[in-house]
């Protein structure tokens, strides 16, 4: 994984492109923002073998749900240069995080298209000029499904708030979490466009503090008011009546509504719920995976201990000290006050309005 040029940037207003394939189907890369060193530096990487893609998405060097799908899918690409099986690409791929449900459904289509495509009369590098239009296909839907997310997110923030945008984001649902302006980020991009008055509060986002490194890197970079806060100042600024609104992203919907996203939103949504603040989930229609039936099934990733016992190489615990350190917690529909996909507002929430609203596009990915 070679160290590479920024890449040219376009207007500061504009969310950073951080997710780019460079050069031909047969021999080119994945370039991508390596997210482990914002917001101090901005340093590009190229990731020339399946194995770089792999250890890119699991140091977290790409993530966000919708982001690591794509760069999996871009990973297919390089697995079946020189002849290199995809299938095999793709399943290890797999092996990467468990939680985010987007990185198996994008692997999975890569598969079907390799399979669909198989001629044995086909050169290489033909198989790869299939592979990598279908991962950049996928890469512009997620693209456009995040406008589609902001608008119905936007429109229906304003209808919750009166028009009082004072949101409270957790993590980084936002633009380098995805191939477009981010799911939870994507209302507030939009209201900027449109001029509307608008203040994000930031959770910092413990233990990786992608709130702060992240989110607020990119909202400023966007020209956003974004306040800073530390994960255990929610619950004060939501008493003192300065949110108005709460909305996160998630790495896997269950059939049922229940959602999955960075250890700390669970307790967002309790606060939420007791100071009468609406709570807002945004994913794409890939987030959801009808296979697991409610939350309690979605498998929990356990980071190292590291990451809470020496944070950024710097040893703030006993160096013996045992650790429990999910990366994801669950919130329970009935704790969610709407979801908000490509295709629509899902309010209420149950098993029966979430298909509704998502089968057709899910279906169609089968």
């Amino acid at each position: 994984m070679n160290r590479a040029d920024e890449p040219n940037s376009t207007s500061r207003l504009q969310p950073v492109d951080h997710l780019q394939w460079m050069g031909s189907p047969d021999s080119g890369c994945l370039r991508l923002l390596d997210q482990t060193r914002l917001p101090t530096e901005e340093i590009w990487i190229d990731c020339r073998t399946v194995e770089e893609v792999w250890q890119a998405i699991k140091r977290l060097s790409v993530r966000g749900a919708p982001a690591i799908g794509i760069a999996a899918a871009y990973g297919c690409v390089i697995g079946a240069q020189n002849g290199g099986d995809v299938n095999d690409a793709a399943d290890y791929l797999a092996t990467s995080r468990p939680t985010a449900v987007n990185l198996f459904w994008a692997v999975d289509r890569m598969k079907r298209v390799s399979a669909a495509s198989g001629n044995p009369d086909q050169s290489p590098a033909g198989g790869c000029a299939i592979l990598l239009n279908e991962a950049m296909q996928i890469h512009d839907e997620d693209r456009a499904a995040c406008r589609s997310i902001g608008r119905f997110a936007l429109d229906l923030l304003r209808e919750l708030t009166d028009d009082d945008l004072r949101l409270l984001t957790h993590c980084n649902a936002g633009a380098l979490a995805t191939g477009g302006i981010g799911t939870a980020t994507a209302p507030m991009y939009l209201a900027r466009e449109l001029e509307l008055p608008i203040t994000v509060f930031a959770d910092e986002t413990r233990p990786l503090l992608q709130g702060a490194r992240l989110t607020a890197w990119e909202l400023r970079r966007a020209g956003i008011d974004v306040w800073l806060i530390t994960d255990s100042t929610a619950a004060t600024v939501m008493k003192q009546g300065r949110i108005s609104a709460i909305i996160t992203g998630a790495d896997r919907i269950a059939a049922n509504g229940d959602a999955a996203n960075k250890i700390g939103t669970y307790p967002l949504a309790v606060l939420a719920k007791y100071h009468h603040i609406p709570f807002i989930v945004a994913a794409p229609t890939s987030t959801f995976d009808f296979d697991t039936k409610k939350g309690s099934d979605i498998p929990i990733e356990e980071r190292n201990a590291s990451e809470i016992t020496c944070s950024f190489g710097r040893p703030t615990a006993p160096p013996d000290v045992r650790t429990y350190s999910p990366a994801f917690d669950v919130t329970p529909a009935s704790l969610i006050t709407a979801i908000v996909c490509e295709n629509g507002v899902i309010r209420p929430i149950d098993t029966s309005a979430v298909e509704r609203c998502v089968w057709g596009s899910y279906a169609e990915g089968l």
